[in-house]
């Protein structure tokens, strides 16, 4: 998948340690300025998206061009990481027999993030973390 309408606004959860750290990856990276980050759970965010469905974007990675056209998942994550010029090889996830049991293993994931953040981070869940907004990437809480 080619787009190059940016930027990509990336729709993330707040909520989960995970995401929250790629986003916080993606930002560091992003000296082009292609990527914007969009909390789900933000007050404002129905007013601001009511094209954007939060209970399908909490349960799905959605990014949205800036000519309106709309990416989910894996073509989100693969997509922001070009848009930054890094993890190149990700490309393999969207070929055609790969792509479907890629898409599973996101879906697993996806449903699972909150206890793999767990896993990895130590921490299930956040009240509300956010990316870092500078070029010192951490998760904030």
């Amino acid at each position: 998948m080619k787009n190059l309408n940016f930027p990509l606004t990336l729709f993330f959860d707040s909520y989960c340690p995970l995401c929250v750290a790629e986003m916080n990856q993606l930002e560091a990276l992003d000296i082009k300025g292609r990527l914007r980050f969009e909390d789900i759970h933000a007050e404002d965010f129905v007013n601001r998206f009511p094209h954007i469905d939060r209970k399908a974007a909490d349960e799905k990675l959605h990014a949205e061009y800036s000519d309106g056209l709309l990416i989910f998942g894996l073509d989100v994550t693969c997509q922001a990481w070009s848009a930054v010029g890094k993890k190149r090889w990700l490309v393999v996830l969207r070929w055609p027999v790969i792509r479907w049991f890629a898409n599973m293993a996101y879906w697993v994931f996806a449903r699972n993030r909150y206890s793999l953040s767990y896993l990895f981070t130590g921490v299930r869940r956040c009240e509300r973390c956010s990316i870092s907004r500078s070029s010192d990437s951490h998760l904030q809480q």
